[in-house]
This record gives C-alpha cells, sequence and structure tokens, in this order.
C-alpha cells in the first residue's frame, strides 16, 4: 500500500473535515489531497519516474506536506533534508542521494545551487504549486510494492557523514496503521506539529495525526510560539524532543499561559536529563498525560513506550519509588516488537545486566543507501536491529539506556559509560543536564571530562561537583574537568555531540588553560 494512503484513505471518508492549520490558512482533506495529486502530475511531466528521488529541503509548511505526497503518489523516493545543513554537508545529502529535483524555499536556493544542484533542478514551495495549480490531479497513487522504498531519511550523522535510512512503504503504512483508526468525522484532537520533517518522530507525527483525523497545526519551533499556539489553538496533543521541553520550561512567561487544553504530550528522540523530567511533571498542568517514546530512525520511530500511568506518582511509597525509578527507562517494547540484550560474548543477558540492545520488527529499515558504509546500526541476515544502544532489561521488560556503544570512554583499557557520571552529577539540584566525553590522554589513551549545565542562579562550582563525584565514582571515572556552559553542541533534535565537546574541550583547549 502506498504511503499516501495517509491523505487518500481520509479523503474517501471525510473529505470537507478541515485536516491542515498554518497561520493563515486551513485545507481539507480533499484539498491536501488533490492539491498533492497535482503535484504528482507536475513531477511526472518533468520526468520524474517511480523510484527516481525527490528532494525537500523545507521547513513545516503545507506546501511541504503537498510536495511529499505529491512524490509519493507518483512512486518517487522522498529525500527529506536537514534544511539547516550547510557547506560540505549539504552537498553530500545532494549529491549523495542523488535526487532528480529539489523542492525548497526561496532562502535556500543559492546553498542548494552553490552545493552543485543546477536551478532548473529546484522548485521553491510557490513555484511548485502555481505551476501544478491548472494541471489535473492524478487519479490514483502510483501502485507500489510493500517493499519499494518510500522515504530516503538522513541519521543525523553524529559521528560521520550522514547516511541515507531506507524506509519502506509497507514499514511505514504498518508503524502508522498500528497507531489507530482512520479519520471518520469524530473529534479526535489537534496537534502542535514543531518537530522538523526530516526526522522521522516529524514525519511520523505528521503522518499519525493526518491519518487518525487530528486537525494538525504546522508550526516551526520557537518557545513563545509553541506556547502562544497550544493557548490559542486549544491544542490537545503534542510530540517535543527533551532540548524543546527544557526551552519551553525556561520561557519568562511559561506560567501565564494556559495549557489546559493539552491532553497527551510525548517527548523523545534524545535523552531527557532527570532535571527537565522532574520540572516537566511538576510545572505542565496536572491534567496531561506523558509518554515517553523511544525508537531510531533505522526502525521506523518508536519501539518502546513509557506510557502515562508509569509518569503518576501514586500508589504506595513502595509504588511511588519503583515508578520514579523507571522514570530514567524507555518503557516496554510495543506489540509488533521484539527486544534483546546481547552481552560482550553474543549471549542473550539475564535481566539487569547491560549489553547491545537488539530490536526486531516487521518495519525495520531495508537497508542503508549505497555501502552504508560505517553505518552506525547493523541489520542481520535474522532481521535484527544491532542498535548501537547499550542497555539493560529489568525483570518487568523495561528497558534502560546507558548510552552509545561509540561513546564508550576506554580509559587504560577499562571501558566507562558517561551515562553513569552524568547520573551522578545530575543528582545536584542545581546541575540540569550534565555530558561526559573523553579527550585524548597520552599515557591513558583517554581520560574523562564533563560539562554541565546549571539551573538559573546556581553557586555550585567545579571543585564542588568534583568532590559529589569522588563519593559515588571510583577514581578511573571521575572526570578530570568540569565545564559550566549554556548550552551543548546538539543535533537538529536535541542530541549531544559528545564527540565536538571532546575536540573543544581537548588538548588543545587543555594547553590554553594551562598557559
Amino acid at each position: 500500500m502506498n504511503l499516501s494512503m495517509v491523505v487518500d484513505i481520509p479523503a474517501m471518508i471525510v473529505p470537507d473535515e478541515p485536516a491542515l492549520f498554518g497561520e493563515d490558512h486551513e485545507s481539507t482533506y480533499q484539498e491536501i489531497r488533490d492539491n498533492s495529486a497535482r503535484q504528482a502530475t507536475l513531477f511526472e511531466s518533468l520526468g520524474v519516474n517511480p523510484g527516481d528521488r525527490i528532494g525537500l529541503l523545507a521547513t513545516n509548511k503545507e506546501g511541504t506536506l503537498l510536495a511529499f505526497f505529491g512524490a509519493l503518489m507518483c512512486g518517487a523516493t522522498v529525500v527529506p533534508m536537514n534544511y539547516r545543513a550547510r557547506g560540505n554537508e549539504l552537498s553530500h545529502l545532494l549529491s549523495d542521494s542523488g535526487v532528480t529535483l529539489v523542492i525548497t524555499e526561496d532562502r535556500y536556493i543559492d546553498s542548494i545551487v552553490s552545493a552543485g544542484i543546477s536551478r532548473d533542478r529546484v522548485l521553491t514551495l510557490e513555484e511548485a504549486s502555481s505551476r501544478a495549480a491548472d494541471l489535473e490531479p492524478k487519479d490514483e497513487s502510483a501502485d507500489v510494492e510493500d517493499t519499494d522504498v518510500a522515504i530516503m531519511l538522513y541519521t543525523s550523522g553524529t559521528t560521520s557523514l550522514p547516511k541515507g535510512v531506507l524506509l519502506t512503504h509497507g514499514g511505514f503504512t504498518q508503524y502508522v496503521m498500528g497507531q489507530g483508526e482512520a479519520a471518520d468525522g469524530e473529534f479526535h484532537g489537534r496537534v502542535a506539529l514543531a518537530a522538523p520533517l526530516y526526522h522521522v518522530a516529524g514525519l511520523t507525527a505528521m503522518t499519525v495525526s493526518l491519518f487518525s483525523g487530528r486537525e494538525t497545526y504546522l508550526i516551526d519551533f520557537e518557545p513563545g510560539k509553541w506556547l502562544e499556539t497550544v493557548q490559542k489553538r486549544k491544542i490537545t496533543h503534542a510530540f517535543l524532543v527533551p532540548s524543546m521541553v527544557s526551552l519551553v520550561l525556561r520561557h519568562p512567561d511559561f506560567d501565564q499561559y494556559d495549557l489546559s487544553s493539552l491532553e497527551m504530550v510525548t517527548y523523545g528522540a534524545a535523552p531527557m536529563p532527570p532535571a527537565v523530567r522532574e520540572a516537566m511533571l511538576e510545572r505542565f498542568p496536572k491534567s496531561i498525560a506523558f509518554s515517553c517514546a523511544y525508537g531510531q530512525t533505522e526502525t521506523n520511530s518508536t519501539v518502546a513506550v513509557l506510557g502515562a500511568e508509569d509518569h503518576r506518582l501514586e500508589g504506595t511509597p513502595e509504588e511511588i519509588e519503583l515508578k520514579r525509578r523507571r522514570l530514567s527507562s524507555v518503557g516496554r517494547p510495543l506489540p509488533d516488537v521484539e527486544i534483546r540484550i546481547i552481552d560482550e560474548d553474543g549471549n542473550q543477558a539475564a535481566p539487569n545486566v547491560t549489553g547491545e540492545v537488539y530490536l526486531r520488527t516487521d518495519r525495520a529499515m531495508a537497508g542503508y543507501w549505497g555501502k552504508g558504509g560505517g553505518a552506525r546500526v547493523l541489520l542481520d541476515s535474522e532481521h535484527w536491529v544491532h542498535t548501537g544502544d547499550l542497555g539493560h532489561l529489568d525483570e518487568d521488560g523495561y528497558l534502560f539506556l546507558t548510552g552509545r556503544a561509540s561513546d564508550l570512554i576506554i580509559r587504560g583499557g577499562e571501558n566507562i559509560s558517561p551515562n553513569e557520571i552524568e547520573e551522578v552529577l545530575e543528582r545536584h539540584h542545581e546541575v540540569e543536564e550534565a555530558t561526559a566525553f573523553a579527550v585524548v590522554d597520552d599515557h591513558w589513551g583517554e581520560r574523562v571530562e564533563a560539562a554541565v549545565r546549571l539551573v538559573e542562579g546556581a553557586t555550585v562550582t567545579e571543585a564542588d561537583l568534583i568532590e559529589m563525584c569522588k563519593e559515588s565514582l571510583s577514581g578511573a571515572k571521575r572526570p578530570d574537568r568540569i565545564y559550566v556552559v549554556e548550552d551543548f553542541p546538539r543535533t537538529a533534535t536535541g542530541k549531544v555531540l559528545r564527540r565536538q565537546l571532546s575536540k573543544e574541550f581537548g588538548p588543545t583547549q587543555m594547553a590554553d588553560v594551562a598557559g
């Protein structure tokens, strides 16, 4: 089934229901379907064939969605691209993907052309809309196999150039349909879509919302704008990455906004600092149900969920304590997902024993584009996804992550998990977020250092934090230095770039400090 069924099916059931909203417009399901189908006709007239790749480098706008579904309808593969990419990274995205056509906004044209794409292979959202306006909508979406690639989504590239992950029509459709029934004319809520569409979390939030009949409000994230949209539009559902949650909570007028319409807030795509989670549970309206979603691009988004009940700190003292402990987990697997923890010897680990997280689901990626050399995860012959994440399962199947295997700090031959150090630092009430990382050391090979982001008005010092680490960490694991930073270098979804910290505070920086 073609993934364009996300709008095809609701358009057949509830054609005149309002579905998509922007700052100055709203569109029904039929309008979305017809305008997407006109773009499919346009793309075919420009020589796009089934299997060709169409790049999509644009922010959360209606035209972006129309191009997305139009590409699917003509059987092309959509390649959403990070609109913040510049220079070598943008050149890599455009050349590696081999796109036939790029759909973008005016402000990005110069960067795209400078990266080697000729202007006649680029359409702005406005050009695509105007050129498609008088065309006949494509009657039916292209016939595709479940194994055909619908989306090529590039990983964030924290350690190397991004790699294209191949997501199929069958896999993505399975995820969307597994989240609920198709739109039926009943009110199912309003969604503020702030996550970027070049990330799997943004794509799944958008497709699930449209398919299931939730009114979808498109915004580019800015904390004040998000708060205003929730209040003005009476938003009921939202997805935020942890860094977005932190920015919303730090907005000076947070307490002045009425957020009582919110029914469900889901967070994920990066680790949630305990201090931010605690502030979220304390300061947001108590009526909100929270959930944490864990997944990867390679698994078509969510594979495990920590549900609303897990976030309600109610019950006996023992039950509350257990819930507090499990708040640091990412929950339990969804029904269509298997999880195993594999130890260093390649055996399935016992409960509470750390190893690499393996996942198996029918909606896993088809693989990487091209050779996929240096791929961050592996799909083996038995269809297990070797995630590269380290973690353990408790006795009740809750998954606790302890970092990436590639993030391990190896000091004198000893493997040290940054997560263990970060947990100690984040126990301090003035530390909002901590990141431990490796720096090169002539004697030990690598040594441990850390950076912290403090709460407003904090007075804690580096010496205080190092002293606290002495109480909980062995000598090898204690950071030699702890830096106070305003924020960390991050990917677009808030994941901290440890290797950038390693470079920033590595030997050259240390020499400068010593001098």
